[in-house]
């Protein structure tokens, strides 16, 4: 059986806690708040698998769950993979780009499996979005939009754009199977704490069938809570809400025809889409569990997080010089090309 190690019991450590209580894994739990801890005692988690102090368990364990804030991401990543560990870490991989390509060349190295919290890609809607994309259900794909907005309580420990706005960047990169070339973005600090609670951005990607123009939306202030994506296709477009457990899709096959030098909108029908009510949590966790006994290169790798973290340093960039930013070719960024087999 497979032995996990959870590192945090926080907010969403909580239900990662409860979700891998339900596996087939021989779990281990490190929570610095011993207080905390009461919630896995209350699970059946004997006390021997317990402790403030995660260090001896390291070498008991065969891979581990970090659910920390996000600064410690780093460095508790690289101790771990240093250790000959497999790791999942909950978005983002880190805080910049050069620890993320330190992480994702550290795992490499070793063999280590190194999956980041892209919890997007786990969910079936996704994945039946993704194939009506490539398999050109949409026709030419044009506009991605996204709003991942609600009123809530603000995180501490990064603004929203690492908070809420990278999920659906990581998304669109998902659906795209590519990178951004242009990054806008616009952010707002409403609040006072020296961290940005509002963002817009604006994703230019160049694909060989032409450009897409992706939007995403996000702040702490929406009443109510929007977990939206739209895709629009030349052929169809889509409606995704993501705060529903089933029904989550409904296709459009409206389209622009030309007659002479005029377009005519013509409505077509509409289709609500049957998925898989699979909770993404419980599908990204057991992935994980499965790469680390198979070996297999996870959905959501290391590539991927560094991806999304060289989106959003484009995004802060763009939003201080009040510019659109070009973001450069990994082959422009680093010499040495990640191996293939880590590719999207």
């Amino acid at each position: 059986m497979t032995k996990v190690l959870l590192l945090g019991l926080g907010r969403w450590g909580i239900n990662h806690l409860r979700t891998l209580n339900s596996m087939p894994v021989e779990l281990y739990v490190g929570e610095v708040d011993s207080k905390r801890l009461a919630l896995a005692r209350k699970l059946g988690i004997v006390e021997e698998r317990l402790a403030t102090n995660y260090i001896a368990f390291i070498g008991k364990v065969d891979c581990a769950v970090v659910v920390t804030p996000a600064p410690t991401h780093f460095p508790l990543c690289k101790e771990l993979i240093e250790a000959g560990k497999d790791v999942f870490v909950e978005k983002p991989v880190a805080l910049t780009s050069p620890e993320a390509w330190q992480l994702f060349e550290m795992a490499e190295k070793r063999q280590r499996i190194l999956q980041v919290g892209h919890i997007f890609r786990f969910d079936p809607a996704s994945e039946w979005l993704r194939h009506a994309i490539e398999s050109g259900e949409f026709g030419r794909l044009q506009i991605l939009r996204g709003n991942f907005s609600g009123f809530k309580r603000p995180r501490n420990d990064s603004g929203i754009m690492f908070a809420d706005a990278i999920h659906f960047i990581d998304l669109f990169n998902y659906f795209t199977a590519a990178m951004p070339s242009r990054v806008l973005a616009v952010t707002h600090d409403f609040l006072g704490r020296g961290m940005e609670d509002a963002a817009w951005i604006s994703l230019e990607y160049n694909l060989k069938a032409g450009t897409v123009w992706a939007t995403i939306e996000t702040n702490y202030f929406l009443p109510g809570k929007f977990r939206e994506v739209i895709v629009i296709g030349n052929q169809m477009s889509a409606v995704c809400d993501y705060n529903h457990s089933e029904h989550k899709i409904k296709t459009f096959d409206n389209k622009h025809v030309q007659e002479g030098s005029d377009f005519k909108a013509v409505e077509g029908m509409a289709r609500q889409i049957e998925t898989a009510p699979e909770e993404p949590l419980l599908a990204e966790l057991r992935a994980f569990v499965s790469s680390v006994q198979t070996r297999k290169a996870p959905r959501a790798d290391g590539w991927a997080g560094y991806d999304s973290v060289r989106v959003l340093e484009a995004a802060f960039e763009s939003a201080k010089s009040q510019r659109a930013i070009h973001i450069k070719t990994k082959e422009q960024t680093h010499a040495k090309d990640p191996p293939l087999q880590m590719h999207r």
